[in-house]
């Protein structure tokens, strides 16, 4: 490196934003994800005795600290440290890093440590040439996702590699970060006198979402853009706050953690009968961009099996809402998918539909029964075999209802379905008890005669209560 390149990098570090300069440069500096990096936990304890051996992967939202930690591991270790982003980097600067890793090993029998940014943007391609060296121990990766690298990274490299997932920092840490920035000379703004109201510094803690970088950014909006009063104080107010914070980017992408977290927030919202959450997520989805007709087909989904027969008209909400937002389109297509999410978190639940599951799986197991002669079809082999013989019509008794057979003989008696005590399903639960009731009196008072089978003899099967 030359003076001129000396004199450019000193030029863009003072010129750098805000978070960029208040980057924690050693552990200590580094604000919450205490699970990982506190006193006495594994990782720390690796990157002070410089004994970083096995590769790792940070998965955590952005501004939670990834690329920090990162930087934090290069300063503390002898190894060679190199840097690359998965966004512009591919396998032609890949092949150069093992090259030079390969010569630097034979040379010095130093180790690499490679740094790779937004590792899931990576194609399997790109991350199977990775693999062999990081196996082999030529390279230790340090992978940053915001993905979920079970998903998004090859299962190979994700077997050989320790996965540490980082939290978005607290409104107490965020509000460390804050202070920390106030105050230092160098890097901050501490040689400014700078005044953050009360209402601003909570409206900047709460829209920050747990990004560090988020909060700095709004920060140094606000500091450079506010002139000080005549005191020489610059006074950062709840309507600068709003300006310089502006609206927050939702991190959501629908393919990503976010959301099939999002969905099932809102899902689980809807079933828990909280329509204020409901609601909060539902505006979360929309306002990231997510498609309402998928929003649409979950909570029809959901209408058959959480709510079911306790409010029978819940499915005919879901669907007729689903129908009204294709015809009517965004934006006034927000109504009917607002008020279908309302009635369901508000109806009465019931999850008895899945009893069809149980159903299927003894199907599965024991294969299915005989069908019971009288309920065989009598249009084709009434004549020939006697299907359909002895089947009573219940419409033709009163109450439109008859005890009779309907079950496999091996299944008499078997009960599948109980209806929950949840809006119309009890009803239900009080009309099928008395059925059943009949049905099982009428079955026991029928005579064991046996069953003729289709050469007329008669079976010995004998029939079950």
């Amino acid at each position: 490196m030359d003076l001129f390149e000396h004199a450019m990098e000193q030029e863009m570090a003072s010129e750098a934003p805000l978070a960029m300069r208040m980057r924690p440069r050693t552990l200590d500096e580094i604000v919450g994800q205490d699970h990982i990096i506190g006193p006495g936990r594994l990782l720390r304890r690796a990157i002070e005795a410089d004994h970083l051996m096995t590769s790792i992967i940070l998965y955590g939202p952005p501004g939670s600290g990834k690329t920090t930690l990162a930087q934090v591991i290069a300063h503390h270790t002898k190894a060679h440290f190199e840097r690359i982003s998965a966004v512009l980097a591919g396998v032609a600067d890949l092949r150069r890093i093992i090259e030079e890793a390969t010569e630097r090993r034979k040379l010095y029998r130093q180790r690499t440590i490679l740094f790779i940014d937004e590792v899931h943007r990576w194609n399997k391609a790109q991350q199977d040439a990775l693999l062999p060296h990081v196996e082999s121990g030529l390279i230790t990766l340090i992978g940053a996702t915001t993905q979920n690298p079970y998903f998004d990274v090859i299962p190979a490299l994700v077997s050989r590699s320790r996965i540490f997932e980082l939290r978005p920092l607290s409104e107490d840490d965020l509000n460390v970060v804050l202070e920390r920035a106030l105050r230092d000379p160098e890097r901050g703004y501490g040689q400014r006198a700078v005044l953050i109201e009360p209402e601003a510094r909570a409206l900047w803690l709460r829209a920050a979402g747990g990004d560090a970088r988020n909060l700095l950014n709004a920060l140094e909006l606000a500091v450079e853009t506010t002139p000080a009063d005549a005191e020489g104080v610059i006074r950062i107010t709840r309507e600068i706050a709003e300006e310089a914070i502006q609206q927050r980017a939702i991190h959501y992408g629908r393919q990503g953690d976010a959301h099939y977290d999002t969905i099932s927030a809102f899902i689980k919202s809807v079933r828990g009968s909280d329509p204020d959450a409901a609601l909060y997520w539902l505006a979360t989805m929309l306002t990231a961009g997510e498609d309402p007709r998928f929003i649409l087909r979950r909570l029809i989904i959901l209408a058959g099996e959480d709510i079911g027969l306790a409010d029978p008209r819940g499915l005919l909400v879901a669907t007729a809402a689903a129908y009204a937002f294709e015809y009517i389109g965004m934006p006034e297509g927000i109504y009917p998918i607002v008020e279908a999410t309302l009635y369901l978190a508000t109806a009465p639940k019931s999850n008895t539909a899945t009893t069809f599951f149980e159903v299927q799986r003894l199907v599965e197991t024991e294969g299915p029964g005989a069908v019971p002669r009288h309920l065989m079809d009598s249009s084709r082999d009434a004549k020939g075999f006697g299907h359909g013989q002895g089947y009573q019509y219940p419409h033709g008794f009163p109450e439109h209802f008859i005890p009779q057979q309907y079950l496999p003989d091996h299944l008499l008696g078997r009960v599948f379905y109980h209806p929950s005590d949840q809006g119309y399903e009890a009803e239900i639960a009080a009309r099928l008890a008395q059925w059943r009731a009949a049905q099982a009196a009428g079955l026991q008072s029928q005579p064991d005669t046996g069953d003729t089978d289709a050469q007329g003899t008669t079976s010995d099967t004998p029939r079950r209560e």
